[in-house]
């Protein structure tokens, strides 16, 4: 009996996006840019990434109470203050990636998600599976730097 062949995925299919596991969105020729389909897959994306920074938070403020008070050792005590101040930096700037993505799903809800807020070109599937809370076009995103570097 012959062994059925498995067909090859493109390797667009084979990407994984980084978010919980879920495979970015294929656009099919012809299809509506932001459709039903695609506003409920960047919807899914969202809310995954979403609780996944939610339950790193959560994870590290059981660790923070779980951990000893103060080492006796001031080598121990300098090393452990210091990683206490990274995964703090590291949290706060999740909850303000988590900010980001609630605007993002604001604007999925209101259909606005996937278009760029300054010229309302569509950002692009593509732009939003790397970037899920992209707001800009690469054309605006690109002016948005340069002008950012002249000016720092």
């Amino acid at each position: 009996m012959p062994a059925t062949r498995k067909r090859k995925e493109s390797p667009k299919e084979q990407q994984i996006s980084p978010v919980a596991g879920i495979k970015p969105y294929v656009v099919k020729k012809g299809e509506k840019y932001m459709n039903k389909k695609q506003l409920e897959h960047f919807h899914m994306v969202l809310n995954a990434w979403k609780n996944e920074l939610e339950e790193e938070i959560t994870r590290t403020v059981h660790q923070l109470r779980d951990e000893p008070e103060n080492p006796s050792d001031p080598n121990d005590r300098a090393s452990q203050e210091t990683d206490m101040s990274l995964e703090l930096r590291s949290r706060d700037r999740e909850r303000k990636l988590i900010k980001k993505i609630d605007e993002a799903l604001e604007r999925v809800n209101t259909s606005d998600y996937g278009y760029c807020q300054v010229c309302g070109v569509e950002i692009g599937v593509e732009r939003l599976e790397a970037r899920p809370t992209a707001e800009l076009c690469i054309d605006c995103k690109t002016l948005d730097e340069i002008r950012e570097k002249k000016m720092g």
